[in-house]
């Protein structure tokens, strides 16, 4: 990937982080931290690697996404609004009445949403049935899915990567954002992971781990599961709970956050416009 393009995605993912950041203060409060550690995956998978089309959402060859993590909606739908499935003054009805956004994404009513998520564990199950019905029709989709670290505390989640590995789904890419937090604390301390990696290894599917605020090796990941032929695929990303959300990244407790301060609110969407007019710059320099 050229560096112009890593630039362009770089973009895209302040965009993604200042319309995040606008939807929850416009709300008044919301799941800031596990939105904001998945923009730059968001940003990678919209703007260079899904097979997608705004103007026929229900293409036959199109790829899919399952958010799993469905809490991250808020970030999913300004990527969505972003590449013109719905205006981006949409954002401001997050989870008000008669919202087509509501906290959990849900493809009945918002444009843009491939698969509905609401408990935790249950995206994955629905991802992979996407995935195995593509296979079964011999077509070329891939369907991508986003879990948490917290939610891998669910069971639902490694009878999906047993079933997942035994019907060699290569088709099917799973992303863990590993933020090392969930509701309730540290992953340490509530449920520990240990090595992740090697869980994922003995479920025979091919584990990566990398930066997953990275673009640049987010994209080198996926091109390398896209290479399997016999396997899924999981790329496991550290990441940092609220990432480039000032307030989140200095708020331990940052699942849910309420934002009650406009002036604060106001000084930290300038810093974010800010930080994307900058990389806007240095792409128009390239």
């Amino acid at each position: 990937m050229n560096k112009k393009k890593v630039k362009e995605l770089e973009m895209l993912a302040a965009q993604i982080r200042l319309e995040t950041f606008k939807e929850l203060t416009s709300l008044g409060f919301g799941h800031v931290g596990g939105a904001m550690s998945i923009v730059d995956l968001l940003a990678v998978l919209y703007g260079e690697v899904m097979n997608i089309d705004p103007a026929d959402q229900d293409m036959e060859e199109r790829d899919y996404l399952a958010l799993s993590k469905g809490h991250a909606g808020p970030a999913l739908y300004a990527a969505l609004a972003i590449k013109g499935y719905f205006p981006i003054e949409m954002l401001k009805t997050l989870n008000q009445k008669r919202t087509m956004l509501p906290s959990h994404c849900s493809r009945v009513h918002t444009p843009g949403v491939d698969l509905t998520t609401g408990s935790l564990g249950q995206g994955i199950s629905t991802g992979i049935g996407a995935a195995l019905a593509s296979k079964v029709l011999g077509g070329d989709n891939y369907c991508y899915c986003i879990i948490g670290d917290g939610e891998c505390d669910e069971g639902q989640i490694w009878e999906g990567v047993l079933f997942a590995a035994h019907q060699k789904l290569h088709n099917f890419v799973l992303f863990v954002d590993y933020n090392k937090k969930q509701l309730d604390g540290d992953i340490s301390t509530i449920c520990a992971l240990d090595n992740i990696e090697d869980k994922f290894n003995a479920f025979n599917w091919h584990t990566q781990r990398i930066d997953g605020h990275n673009a640049e090796a987010i994209w080198e990941a996926i091109t390398t599961a896209k290479n399997q032929n016999d396997k899924p695929s999981v790329i496991i990303l550290d990441t940092v709970k609220g990432k480039g959300c000032e307030p989140a990244e200095k708020e331990a407790a940052n699942h849910h956050m309420m934002f009650p301060d406009n002036k604060a609110n106001e000084k930290e969407q300038q810093r974010l416009e800010q930080v994307w007019e900058t990389l806007a710059v240095e792409w128009r320099a390239m």
